[in-house]
């Protein structure tokens, strides 16, 4: 493997959860990153934390279901470190609920962050990575982008999407890398948006298993450690006592 020094990594979702744990882990292993979030005091102090370690960081606020915010976000990560190798696309929302809740806002949110999120991702980098024959997306999926359970209809539905998005852009762009991560139950704030009483008392025992966001941060880092002529299509990872 090559080493991940240096490069210049933008990564959305920073603020918490899988975000914040793969900036902590590629800040560590010498790669300078590039934090965005709705939630700057949490991106804040995660770039204190990064700096304090001898890191290299910067953040800017960030909505990705608003394009021309993420093509600002990219346009400041080259601004700052002169360049741009890998975006990792990680925001996501996960409020679940069965379809005859009809919690059609919460779908729409979904919608907009699950999936426009990823294609604003690729639309702002893109350009820049086709002009330089090189780059990478790291797209977050889930192991609900394999599986459907009951309440996880529509959050699965986006989730398949990232998958079938990432597997376009594979093929249309031959010098760009394109990994999709898919985690099984992982320790994170995604169950915190569920608002139907019955989905999120489902979860708790659900989550019992959590893995760390750092096990994802590992497999995000193995990818994205590869030399340019490898590029690690799909990488699922799951809690060993995982029945999902």
């Amino acid at each position: 493997m090559v080493d991940i020094e240096g490069k210049v990594i933008a990564i959305t979702g920073a603020s918490s959860g899988i975000g914040a744990a793969a900036a902590l882990r590629l800040a560590r292993e010498g790669a300078k990153v590039v934090l965005g979030a709705r939630r700057t005091d949490r991106l804040e102090s995660l770039a204190a934390e990064i700096k304090a370690a001898g890191g290299q960081v910067r953040f800017r606020r960030l909505d990705v279901a608003d394009l021309a915010d993420v093509q600002g976000f990219v346009e400041f990560a080259k601004a700052e470190f002169g360049g741009l190798d890998v975006v990792i696309n990680n925001a996501g929302l996960m409020p679940l609920s069965p379809l005859d809740a009809l919690k059609v806002d919460e779908w729409n949110r979904m919608i907009d962050v699950n999936i426009r999120g990823v294609l604003h991702g690729i639309a702002a980098a893109l350009p820049g990575f086709r002009e330089q024959k090189r780059g990478q997306f790291v797209n977050l999926s889930s192991i609900g982008g394999h599986r459907v359970w009951p309440s996880c209809a529509v959050y699965s539905a986006t989730k398949y999407a990232v998958i079938a998005i990432s597997e376009g852009l594979r093929q249309e762009n031959p010098d760009v890398r394109v990994t999709v991560i898919s985690p099984g139950v992982t320790e994170s704030e995604l169950a915190s948006t569920i608002t139907h009483e019955g989905s999120a008392a489902g979860m708790v025992e659900f989550r019992k298993v959590a893995l760390p966001a750092d096990a994802i941060a590992r497999a995000i880092s193995y990818a994205v450690a590869q030399p340019d002529d490898v590029d690690v299509n799909e990488i699922i990872v799951r809690p060993t006592a995982s029945e999902a």
